[in-house]
């Protein structure tokens, strides 16, 4: 679905207090990434250097750091786990965090340690438009035509 010149794919769940996602894979990890509005807020991706695999983090904990414009920020993952793969294509190409954030530009594999208690904390289906909306619109951002 599309709020406010964002996608918001429906597959996804949504730590909207964090502008995270996780994707839920047939394999049983789930797969973890920016949103399209977090990336819009963050700007330019220089770097990207995801905790190595075998790291065991609770929801909150930092997955992964990331260097922006004028910044070095750490990015918190929205499910608890262990880390089981990192996106090789970052080391290379940080922007693709920017150009693909539902697609090549993920961050981390997790296989997920407390998935449904996680869940709490995660925005899914119709819980998710009213939602994302007023946490988009906390950004003071303006959303009129073409300026999202």
């Amino acid at each position: 679905m599309k709020l406010l010149g964002f996608d918001y794919p429906d597959e996804l769940y949504y730590w909207l207090e964090r502008d995270m996602w996780a994707r839920r894979l047939d394999s049983g990890l789930v797969q973890v990434g920016i949103t399209a509005f977090g990336v819009q807020i963050s700007g330019a991706f220089f770097m990207c250097r995801p905790k190595p695999t075998d790291t065991e983090l609770a929801q909150g904990q930092t997955v992964a750091v990331v260097e922006l414009n004028k910044s070095v920020v750490t990015v918190k993952t929205p499910v608890s786990g262990i880390v089981r793969e990192v996106n090789p294509l970052l080391a290379d190409a940080p922007e693709l965090i920017e150009q693909e954030p539902y697609g090549k530009g993920w961050l981390v594999m997790i296989e997920p340690t407390r998935w449904e208690t996680d869940l709490a904390l995660l925005h899914h289906g119709a819980a998710l438009p009213e939602a994302a909306t007023t946490r988009m619109k906390l950004e003071n951002m303006d959303f009129s035509e073409g300026k999202a």
